[in-house]
């Protein structure tokens, strides 16, 4: 069949079925055209190395439970050396999920804020029981964490009053969620020297999601968009206030470093206590 005929088929299906519009109109490779036109970035955005940010200390991570959804431990090093660098941190996050993030974050931080749905808000959008039985489980019970209920689409950020030193957006990955989210953040709850982080900047630490790398820039702002990175060998993206030494993206990545690693097995009781992670 020629391109031709190919156009007109899919065209007859989309007349058929138009949710596939969304799927046409969601394809990475549109993601990535638009970002290659308005950005010049077709590649993804420059990386900076973790040591960078964080140093070469080690870092105990957990809790972990390496099941679908989840940061790579990468990812919670992140996150845990940037708290560990500010002095009584205070840290904001959107999307709890199990709440892994925030309970690595917690003893390593003064105070800090979640925001996810609430359960009534899952029922209603038909989320599975167990799904929702999952959200928070390892941050509910931590002191310094306070969980915050709502849409981050029209959650009144302003009525918090308040700055946070880091910043960790992890909730919807489609572009109007995440482009939303990123206008709020930064109209509301940072300061000069916060720093914010994006997960599923990738799908991987080396494949780009276009979708979300267009809403970043795209929310940002202008005289912020030079100042983004991917963070090497992660999934996450990196706003810090400073232009920094990177390199631009070259995908598949040939590695100049690598990670050692311990794990070990605790069966979960009902919470999460901070000896465990330290």
């Amino acid at each position: 069949m020629n391109k031709i005929g190919k156009a007109f088929k899919a065209l007859w299906w989309i007349l058929r079925k138009p949710v596939l519009l969304n799927r046409v109109l969601t394809d990475e490779d549109t993601w990535q055209s638009y970002v290659k036109k308005r950005y010049q970035l077709p590649d993804g955005l420059p990386v900076v190395e973790m040591d960078q940010l964080i140093g070469s200390g080690t870092i105990a991570l957990g809790p972990m439970t390496f099941l679908d959804g989840g940061s790579l431990p990468t990812d919670l090093m992140l996150l845990a050396g940037l708290t560990e660098q500010i002095d009584s941190c205070s840290y904001f996050e959107i999307g709890t999920w199990r709440g892994e993030s925030v309970a690595t974050v917690s003893p390593r931080a003064q105070s800090c804020h979640t925001l996810c749905l609430s359960d009534e808000e899952m029922h209603r959008m038909g989320m599975h029981p167990r799904t929702i039985e999952t959200h928070r489980l390892f941050s509910k019970d931590l002191e310094n964490v306070s969980q915050l209920h709502g849409d981050s689409r029209n959650f009144d950020f302003g009525k918090l009053n308040r700055k946070f030193d880091l910043v960790f957006i992890d909730g919807d990955h489609h572009y109007d969620f995440v482009k939303s989210d990123t206008e709020n953040i930064f109209r509301h709850l940072v300061h000069e020297k916060s720093i914010v982080v994006w997960h599923d900047y990738g799908f991987h630490p080396d494949q780009v999601r276009y979708e979300v790398m267009a809403a970043i820039l795209d929310g940002i702002g202008a005289e912020r968009t030079g100042m983004v990175y991917h963070v090497a060998h992660s999934k996450s993206a990196i706003f810090t206030g400073e232009k920094m030494h990177a390199t631009p993206a070259n995908f598949p990545v040939v590695p100049e470093a690598y990670y050692n690693t311990e794990i070990s097995r605790h069966p979960f009781v009902g919470s999460v206590s901070h000896e465990t992670k330290q």
